[in-house]
């Protein structure tokens, strides 16, 4: 499984698998620690791809941990239950990754997906959905047009390879009306909410009771995000939209489970990198010749 999900990572290389790979080769001491923080809910099942954390009551965040070289999974994702139907989030990087999501759905509320959301197009959030259709499940797929239009067209950033399997489990998707959507699984409501600024087809998926919010890669924890497609003040502003006042949970793309003090730190940090710099002062571009060396005098 690992050699085979190392060669989608490469193909994905100019999304944001390439960007985590990129970030290991230039500080990847630095870069595993962000996956070594305490997690925020009980962990209920760990891999070499990453680890399952129970962060309320019917509600699991997979935190992916793809800097170790398994790439089953690569970006974050998770589940939420209701009483009768259970939401993936993700369709993760492989199908190996999704089916094991899937089956921890299984063992946990004793029913696979019923539904899946995607939150934008990049390989390591799509590439893997047809894993939820292991053994005729059929589960309804939820995500933008944009999303399955440049899935299915192979377009860059994510130029994936022709796979009928993922051809097949993205015919039926039901795509967000509007600005959002209302998944009911039964005593639960979950919201599919459109926005934009990492891509132009970013949703995030949430839950108001209790206060969750997984962000899609709208949100890195602890490190700077895949500009790729971004539009930097967009996105600024789409994140601060995901705040909420009230205690919340945020599930990153990428990253450790977050708090809000997390989301504002990652605020701040988009504020420094898209704030407006002017043109150059007459002074730069214009400097002052170099002093003269002075000369020794000799007697």
């Amino acid at each position: 499984m690992v050699g085979s999900s190392r060669r989608r990572f490469l193909q994905a290389g100019a999304s944001c698998a390439g960007h985590l790979a990129l970030a290991s080769a230039l500080a990847p001491a630095a870069a595993r620690a962000l996956w070594a923080q305490q997690p925020m809910g009980r962990v209920v099942r760990t891999e070499p791809f990453g680890r399952l954390e129970q962060v309320a009551d019917g509600v699991w965040a997979l935190v992916s941990t793809p800097l170790g070289g398994d790439y089953t999974t690569v970006s974050n994702g998770g589940l939420i239950a209701g009483r009768d139907g259970v939401l993936a989030v993700e369709g993760l990087m492989t199908p190996e990754g999704a089916r094991w999501l899937a089956g921890q759905s299984r063992a946990l509320t004793g029913r696979w997906p019923t539904h899946v959301a995607i939150t934008h197009y990049h390989a390591d959030h799509v590439a893997g959905v047809a894993g939820y259709r292991a053994d005729g499940a059929q589960p309804v797929v939820h995500a933008t047009g944009e999303t399955v239009d440049r899935v299915l067209a192979a377009l860059p950033p994510t130029p994936l390879p022709a796979d009928e399997a993922r051809r097949e489990a993205l015919a039926q998707v039901v795509a967000p009306d509007g600005g959002a959507a209302t998944i009911d699984l039964g005593g639960r409501r979950v919201r599919l909410v459109r926005r934009r600024g990492h891509t132009a087809s970013d949703v995030s998926v949430e839950v108001d009771d209790p206060s969750i919010v997984f962000t899609g890669d709208l949100v890195w924890n602890g490190m700077f995000p895949n500009y790729v497609d971004a539009a930097p003040t967009e996105l600024a502003a789409a994140v601060q939209a995901l705040r909420r006042s009230r205690t919340t949970t945020y599930v990153p793309g990428h990253g450790a489970v977050a708090v809000d003090a997390d989301v504002a730190r990652y605020l701040d940090m988009l504020g420094r990198w898209s704030a407006p710099r002017g043109p150059p002062t007459c002074a730069a571009r214009h400097p002052p010749p170099p002093r003269p060396r002075s000369r020794c005098l000799r007697r």
